[in-house]
């Protein structure tokens, strides 16, 4: 555990008028102002002498700000011993290349044997802390059944840094997926606001109305015949389930989707042998984070991770060859 603090700061001219906990977020970068806002709320805050526990409170000129920072506290996702790839690692952040079938962090349903309890295990001390526990900071998400690169933070720094990287469109993610059909024109964007589905709430949806603005820029890499294309999808936005959702809205569903694949079975009866085979041991959908980019947060270098198609999406291509005269 890290050793309990004490941040001190006084009010710049500046500064009067101003909110607290953007105050001593802007002052103490090491913290997020979510974590800021909680440690006020916990009355871990002297302001001119006297507890203050409204982090919207409006701070004077020369005010003495003393924040009590503890010490962080073990992680509450127990460790967990389990393989995954690590493509980086350094102080500040991993990037993993994660595996298909390994959920991201847990939750109802999936309490452990996560990503996550893979990295407090793999990480150990040289987690620093994010939100105040000694736990990986996920940046971003990976569905259960979509592999590849995924950028995690090991600090509160890092992770700040990052997850504002990625919501101005600062990070590069680019998808391949094998969908059916062969997308008319070869290149494009689909463009269409995703939301919760009106009538299967477990679905997202394209919508007419409401939903998040969201962005995807497509290119078909190749095709085999009309029946399957290889394609790289590129994130403008990063809403959830969105290639798929995108993809399959356009007539183009990822293979092996069970959630947004509707016909896929009706489609795979008509691949001949070997591809048939080799859909049915795919078992997910066909959708793989291949190339990952973005500025360090601490040393601002750019970096840029590519990650092969995994076996089993390798296997289909290669049995796709096998099938078809390739385009």
């Amino acid at each position: 555990m890290t050793e309990r603090r004490s941040l001190g700061h006084i009010v710049a001219g500046a500064e009067a008028g101003r909110r607290l906990d953007r105050v001593l977020a802007d002052a103490h970068p090491g913290l997020s102002r979510t974590r800021v806002q909680t440690l006020i709320a916990e009355g871990r805050l002297i302001a001119g002498g006297r507890t203050v526990t409204e982090a919207g409170y409006r701070v004077k000129p020369a005010e003495r700000l003393t924040l009590d920072v503890p010490p962080t506290r073990p992680a509450r996702p127990r460790a967990q011993a389990i393989p995954f790839r690590i493509v980086h690692e350094d102080e500040h952040l991993l990037v993993v290349d994660k595996p298909a079938g390994l959920v991201v962090h847990p939750a109802a349903g999936h309490p452990d044997g996560t990503l996550v309890n893979a990295l407090i295990a793999h990480c150990g001390d040289s987690l620093s802390g994010v939100g105040g526990e000694k736990r990986p900071g996920i940046v971003h998400r990976l569905d259960k059944d979509t592999s590849g690169l995924m950028v995690v933070a090991k600090t509160d720094d890092a992770h700040i840094r990052l997850s504002n990287a990625l919501a101005a469109r600062r990070v590069s993610r680019t998808y391949r997926a094998l969908v059916w059909g062969a997308p008319a024109p070869g290149r494009g964007e689909i463009e269409g606001a995703i939301g919760r589905g009106p009538r299967n709430r477990k679905k997202m949806a394209v919508l007419r109305r409401g939903g998040k603005p969201a962005l995807t820029r497509y290119a078909v890499e190749r095709s085999w015949g009309a029946a399957v294309s290889l394609v790289r999808c590129g994130l403008a936005t990063g809403r959830t389930h969105q290639i798929r959702v995108h993809m399959s809205h356009i007539g183009h569903a990822a293979l092996g989707d069970r959630l947004y694949g509707a016909g896929n079975r009706a489609r795979a009866g008509r691949l001949p042998e070997p591809a048939a085979a080799a859909l049915g041991r795919l078992g997910r959908q066909a959708l793989h984070a291949a190339r990952l980019g973005f500025h360090h947060p601490a040393t601002k270098i750019p970096l840029e991770f590519d990650s092969a198609l995994p076996e089993d999406m390798a296997g289909l291509v290669e049995a796709l060859d096998d099938a078809y005269p390739a385009t």
